[in-house]
């Protein structure tokens, strides 16, 4: 190897370790959220766990707050995200648009619920953690609201576009899920099926003519 060739390899190896140790101390770090809970962990337990120095740990992943919100935004850029956006504005009848949703929402809770237990259950104990959460919702809160808006357009919705997507919160959000399956012990094809058809039943406007709709009507 030419000694051109070496001085370029050297900062691509070196990239290539901090990437290692800043996986290694994510991943440690959420192991030990999940064992001990996010205030029984300190940045030394991390190190401890990680193999790595209490230094290394700020330097490359940050302190408790920000590994935590890191593992968060890992899960936030997940494509999940967009792809039922997407299959959401492709849908055209209400049936469409809801099983896709309650579809991508239940695989993007599925997949990181750990790490939402972890965030919730931090929020109560560093302020900094509760923005990060009060950010995510709000994320998470908006893409509901783009759900809402393609479920109006597509059918005639029985409540207001503000309150439909508060109740698609109230059924599809990260609460929702943990209800259902780690409390109540439903699988997770149970969950869906069952959130699904609330938020059918909730949004989606019975025929003009039925006695419901008259009702809603003079309202």
């Amino acid at each position: 190897m030419s000694a051109e060739a070496r001085r370029s390899y050297r900062p691509v190896r070196r990239a290539h370790t901090a990437s290692q140790t800043r996986a290694a101390i994510l991943a440690a770090a959420m192991r030990l959220f999940l064992e001990r809970g996010y205030a029984g962990v300190t940045v030394s337990d991390i190190a401890g766990e990680a193999g790595t120095a209490v230094p290394t740990i700020y330097s490359s992943a940050g302190g408790k707050a920000a590994i935590l919100a890191t593992l968060i935004a890992e899960a936030q850029g997940d494509p999940i995200v967009e792809a039922t956006l997407a299959a959401v504005r492709e849908s055209t009848d209400p049936g469409e648009v809801i099983q896709a949703a309650v579809r991508g929402v239940r695989t993007d809770n599925e997949r990181y619920h750990d790490i939402i237990r972890v965030m919730v259950t931090a929020a109560s104990v560093d302020e900094s953690v509760a923005a990060t959460l009060s950010a995510s919702d709000l994320g998470y809160r908006t893409a509901l609201g783009e759900v809402a808006a393609r479920l109006g357009e597509v059918h005639p919705l029985a409540v207001s576009l503000p309150r439909a997507t508060d109740i698609l919160w109230f059924y599809l959000g990260h609460q929702a899920w943990h209800v259902c399956v780690a409390e109540q012990g439903w699988s997770w094809d149970e969950a869906e099926a069952w959130l699904a058809a609330q938020v059918v039943a909730a949004l989606v406007a019975p025929p003009a003519s039925s006695p419901a709709a008259s009702r809603r009507a003079r309202r």
